[in-house]
């Protein structure tokens, strides 16, 4: 079990570190994934330890802002660093290497409980009236429109077209949020995220019926 001066200095750095990054990847977004794994694992079970470490550390690899190399190893040294057995440091970091949306069409063999846990609480702020305002914030700070009539939605087939795509903030409804309901792991997520996806659905008919059609 961790200790809470452990648990302090690693959320010291983990906050450092996301200084630079916008408003929804900041270390709110890490309290709130905290928060939504809190309620998943009172239903679901797994290893406390690791799916806190993973969630106070998952963006730390986050290849929009960081170097996802680079920051594996600087985890894995400040875990070593804080005394944190192997088995679970290798634990934490394959989730943090697996977890995110873009890795889906890669093949990810050991979906332990707290992979599951740790996933769904990170894809719940994606959802909803937060996972809207962060869409938004991301956009804007990635100079993008948020709406563009002559630019589609694309199916994305693989990581590098994701990756790759700078489309308008909308879009990003239909490539993404809209289908994270569906990939939920756990019972508990799958609530959740049922009445977020509903309230984004609202939103976006509200959207486009003030958006009209003569623009």
């Amino acid at each position: 079990m961790l200790k809470n001066k452990q648990i302090a200095e690693i959320e010291e750095w983990t906050q450092h570190q996301l200084n630079e990054c916008d408003a929804g990847h900041d270390w709110w977004h890490i309290k709130r994934v905290l928060n939504n794994a809190r309620n998943i694992h009172a239903e679901e079970g797994g290893d406390w330890t690791v799916i806190l470490l993973a969630v106070l550390l998952h963006d730390l690899a986050d290849g929009k802002f960081f170097d996802e190399v680079e920051a594996l190893m600087l985890i894995e040294k400040k875990l070593l660093e804080q005394h944190i057995e192997q088995e679970i440091i290798d634990h934490v970091l394959y989730i943090i290497q697996n977890m995110s949306f873009s890795n889906q069409w890669d093949a990810c063999q050991k979906r332990s409980v707290e992979f599951k846990v740790v996933q769904d609480a990170d894809q719940l702020d994606a959802l909803g009236a937060i996972g809207i305002a962060r869409a938004f914030s991301y956009g804007g700070f990635k100079g993008r429109d948020f709406y563009d009539p002559s630019i589609s939605p694309v199916k994305h087939t693989n990581k590098t077209s994701y990756r790759s795509s700078s489309s308008p903030t909308i879009n990003h409804f239909y490539e993404k949020l809209l289908l994270l309901k569906d990939k939920m792991n756990t019972e508990t997520g799958k609530t959740m995220a049922s009445e977020r996806h509903q309230f984004m659905e609202t939103y976006l008919q509200q959207f486009f019926k003030e958006w009209g059609n003569e623009l």
